[in-house]
């Protein structure tokens, strides 16, 4: 085993071959980055099965479902953990990222076929790194601040790519994945079966019928969790009160948004942005 541990706070870097050792708990507190040089990851995410290989990018968000986390023994790979509530205090705004952010939600690893998309994920960590390590800047603070945004930015736009190439493969794909494309496009607005059965030329019920059939989950149950995932995002952006984010969404009024928001989350617009300030 060769395993090097830089540092353990709200950023860490380990460069692993052989066995890799997480610290214990890391994906309740950690959002965590993983470039595969050589061997390969298996894990079950959302309950389904998924493998990393040489030259992937995988990322889980903090509390993400994942179980079953297994490497290879000769596994290579560059791990970056980054503490979630350290990422949320100095993200930017990511109203025009929601897509991007939701697709990386439900699809954890990237599959980097342009070598600049892997050297920009790994110059991204060491620069993340560099600037945490630099301790005694005058600056410290404001210089981390900027460079935890560019991180994201930076891997924002390696994601985009994979959503892109993803959003063209699925275009040609079956009624469910057409579905669960037009979900992504347009849940922010539209939050009804009926709508996304008119645009793929079939009955509400038969595409119920199709998303229970493919995943054990109905249309409706898809569509609230992506208008949930939209909400909790909207509402960690600092820049937009809960009247935009209710107009954003095409809520008729503030009141109906709240209720809708207790409905999928279990507590109103600023009971949950209030359980931000406090964890």
């Amino acid at each position: 085993m060769e395993l090097e541990k830089v540092k353990e706070d709200s950023i860490i870097l380990l460069q692993a071959k052989g066995i890799v050792e997480l610290p214990e708990d890391f994906l309740l507190h950690f959002h965590t980055h993983i470039y595969c040089h050589q061997g390969s990851i298996s894990f079950l995410f959302n309950d389904k099965p998924y493998t990393c290989n040489a030259g992937e990018f995988v990322f889980w968000f903090s509390g993400s479902q994942l179980t079953n986390l297994t490497f290879s023994k000769k596994i290579k790979a560059s791990i970056l953990l980054v503490e979630r509530d350290f990422l949320l205090a100095n993200i930017p705004d990511q109203s025009w990222s929601i897509d991007v952010v939701l697709h990386s939600k439900e699809n954890p690893i990237l599959h980097l076929k342009d070598k600049n998309d892997k050297q920009r994920v790994l110059s991204n960590f060491q620069l993340l790194y560099a600037k945490f390590s630099e301790l005694e800047h005058l600056f410290y603070a404001e210089i981390l601040k900027l460079q935890m945004q560019l991180f994201i930015l930076e891997m924002w736009h390696t994601f985009a790519n994979e959503y892109e190439r993803r959003k063209r493969t699925l275009e040609s794909g079956s009624l469910y994945e057409r579905f669960m494309r037009l979900v992504q496009e347009h849940c922010i607005k539209e939050r009804e079966v009926q709508f996304y059965a008119t645009r793929l030329h079939i009955t509400a019920k038969y595409l119920n019928f199709i998303c229970k059939q493919n995943t054990g989950i109905t249309a409706s149950g898809w569509i609230q969790r992506y208008a949930r995932e939209r909400i909790t995002i909207l509402l960690q952006n600092k820049n937009l009160n809960i009247s935009e984010i209710a107009d954003q969404m095409n809520f008729s009024s503030r009141s109906f948004f709240t209720r809708y928001v207790r409905k999928v989350l279990g507590v109103s617009p600023r009971e949950y942005r209030q359980r931000l300030i406090v964890i």
